[in-house]
């Protein structure tokens, strides 16, 4: 059997574009499924993840949203299940992080820029994907995997607090979204990519601290896309509420 043979069904993935979204968008094509890529500025990387998840045989769309507004993830949503069909798994995937930074430093826009992406977002996207997915709401079931990051538990002191301080709740939500519709048809896992090799990173950071995990090397975004590949299909089909470190050893 080829892998254009395997028939997963419809994955929508936010902040699909580039680093690890856009990674995670070719491997899951490359799995059987049909790939709904969101971007929020950068349309031609969008494509360009489109034209390589066709190359699998898969259909692929790039729609434009913002997910940090709610009216905009409805709009997401309903525009992929229309040209795709209904979706069976949801990537919880946009982020951004702030220029490194002591707490001592931060101010209130910061926070709210960096909670608004990174957490509340999240949740948002995380609502919306219950709503279609859920058997409680007319749905067949399906799979969300939130991204984190190893962050979460390190802490990133002196550089990155508040981002640390953001994936925590994304932690949170998997955990306590999972156990709230484990009955409903759908499973919640995540992962947490360690120090990967995406332009996330201030310029030298990689350079500076890439080679203190155990393994003694960053990760690549291909690496952190396999294991979200295999959350999202049936192979973890005993899992929900767990949240994996794809991190080096870190």
């Amino acid at each position: 059997m080829t892998e254009t043979d395997v028939r997963r069904g419809v994955v929508l993935i936010t902040g699909g574009s580039r680093g690890i979204g856009a990674s995670a968008a070719v491997a899951l094509a490359a799995d059987g499924w049909d790939v709904g890529v969101n971007y929020r500025t950068r349309a031609d990387e969008a494509e360009r993840v489109v034209k390589a998840c066709q190359e699998h045989g898969r259909r692929a769309l790039a729609v434009q949203a913002d997910v940090t507004e709610a009216d905009q993830i409805e709009r997401l949503f309903d525009t992929v299940t229309a040209e795709l069909g209904p979706i069976g798994a949801v990537i919880n995937n946009a982020g951004v992080v702030s220029p490194s930074g002591r707490v001592a430093e931060y101010d209130a826009a910061r926070l709210e820029r960096v909670f608004r992406i990174n957490s509340i977002s999240a949740i948002l996207v995380a609502g919306a994907a219950v709503r279609r997915m859920s058997t409680a709401y007319g749905g067949s079931g399906g799979v969300l995997v939130n991204v984190s990051s190893r962050a979460a538990v390190l802490g990133s002191a002196g550089e990155y607090v508040d981002y640390a301080a953001s994936k925590a709740a994304v932690d949170a939500l998997t955990t306590g979204l999972a156990n709230e519709v484990a009955k409903e048809g759908i499973r919640v896992l995540g992962v947490r990519p360690g120090l990967i090799e995406t332009d996330i990173h201030e310029a030298g950071r990689l350079q500076r601290i890439g080679t203190t995990p155990p393994l003694g090397r960053p990760g690549k975004p291909e690496e952190v896309a396999q294991v979200i590949t295999f959350l999202a299909s049936d192979r973890s089909s005993y899992m929900t509420g767990t949240t994996l470190d794809v991190s080096g050893g870190r």
